[in-house]
């Protein structure tokens, strides 16, 4: 959470944070985006393992395939780049990921400390079997696609905010 009373920066420009109202309790839980962020997170991911068990998936493999199903033959930095995953944490994910025969890591031929993840035929195969998940969810979440839309925007817009104050907070 931004402090109040330091500026943060948007861009190039300085702006001040925003003072929060003295008539809340911000140390009540309920009171904590992150809470609410944190708690929506666990009931999302509760949700989605029953869809995904019928295609043998966990939710942190299902996000790995939604970002090769984009785009194949990345490598597991890049991979982990667009998963906000460190490659610690990335590569016994992958490892069981072509255990399964869902895809396969080579070493770059340019480069033996890059390792490139490519899928394989039943790999790809598993996205049409996975083109229902999203709108399964639509319909369990009960708001519109609007509002999913709307609100997957806004997240992803605090994620960039946080993100681009992150060395602000060491220095806090």
């Amino acid at each position: 959470m931004v402090t109040p009373h330091r500026p943060r920066r948007t861009g190039s420009a300085a702006v001040p944070a925003p003072a929060l109202p003295a008539h809340i309790d911000w140390l009540q839980l309920d009171n904590q985006v992150c809470f609410a962020l944190y708690s929506t997170s666990l009931a999302m991911t509760k949700l989605y393992k029953p869809l995904l068990a019928p295609l043998g998936l966990t939710y942190p493999q299902y996000l790995a395939f939604l970002v090769l199903w984009e785009r194949d033959g990345l490598t597991v930095g890049e991979l982990g780049e667009r998963l906000f995953l460190d490659s610690g944490t990335l590569t016994p994910l992958l490892k069981r990921m072509e255990a399964a025969g869902w895809l396969q890591r080579q070493r770059a031929a340019d480069d033996e400390r890059r390792v490139i993840v490519s899928l394989t035929p039943e790999g790809r195969a598993l996205r049409q079997k996975a083109r229902s998940v999203p709108s399964q969810l639509a319909q369990a979440s009960g708001c519109s696609v609007g509002e999913l839309t709307d609100l997957t925007q806004r997240l992803q817009q605090l994620r960039q905010q946080l993100l681009d104050d992150a060395p602000d907070a060491a220095h806090a």
